[in-house]
């Protein structure tokens, strides 16, 4: 299926007939990448009186019950509540699904205390000519094990707050990234990338998302892509999310 988009003055053909999934599938256990020392994601049938909820074990039905951490279980999306005193949902600050977004891959530099971070240096080629409103972030190394990696402990890579700022003033309203924080893991809570992300305290960007712990396959070419950030309809700062990049043909 080829569809025609109309987005700031430009025509884009999608071509909607190849999905490129950068989300991590979620499973049950330990096979999921963790972060923050999260509980393990749990699935595990319902058992009242003589009913289970699994047909492996004699049930008459699969009726089973879910527990994750968004934030530290896999593919998640976060609005500003989760920094914010006040109360904000994904729910209530994510209104639109569809994007034009931009990816681009960098190698987060290496400094003398052990971080691993983006600086502004290495986001300042980082140009917005077509009005994307979605920047996802590849980092290297890309090897596969960041689909079930734990995090917790390791200090992973993140973004210098003014290389946070400069995306902003670029116009990026959606950050991607495969990460599992845009922040240091212990940064005594500054939060110092989110909070220029979402310009907070302040005139806050409340229709603005992060997007963390998403894994784009190296096949997959930096450049431009139609964005389809899909969330549950969740009264909370954080879902669990599926990113769907479609590639954007020639005219």
């Amino acid at each position: 299926m080829i569809s025609t988009i109309y987005h700031s003055n430009k025509l884009y053909r999608v071509d909607y007939s190849n999905p490129l999934d950068i989300s991590i599938c979620i499973r049950n256990g330990a096979e999921n990448p963790n972060a923050y020392h999260a509980p393990e994601v749990s699935i595990t049938p319902v058992v009242a009186d003589n009913f289970i909820g699994d047909i492996a074990q004699g049930g008459v039905v699969n009726f089973k019950n879910l527990h994750i951490n968004p934030h530290g279980n896999g593919t998640h999306t976060e609005c500003v509540g989760h920094i914010s005193k006040e109360t904000y949902t994904i729910n209530q600050c994510l209104k639109e699904f569809v994007f034009i977004a931009k990816l681009v891959t960098i190698q987060p530099e290496k400094l003398e205390n052990g971080d691993t971070l983006i600086t502004q240096q290495q986001v300042n080629f980082i140009e917005n000519n077509e009005n994307a409103q979605a920047i996802i972030i590849r980092t290297l190394p890309n090897e596969h094990d960041k689909e079930i990696k734990n995090y917790s402990d390791t200090n992973p890579a993140y973004i210098h707050h003014e290389a946070m700022a400069y995306l902003v003033y670029r116009g990026f309203e959606h950050l991607l990234i495969d990460t599992p924080s845009v922040d240091r893991e212990k940064d005594d809570a500054k939060f110092l990338a989110h909070k220029a992300f979402w310009k907070y305290p302040g005139t806050v960007r409340k229709n603005a998302t992060i997007t963390e712990l998403i894994y784009v396959d190296n096949a997959i070419e930096d450049g431009l892509y139609l964005l389809q950030l899909q969330v549950l309809n969740l009264e909370m700062d954080a879902s669990p999310s599926r990113p769907v990049l479609y590639s954007i043909l020639e005219a």
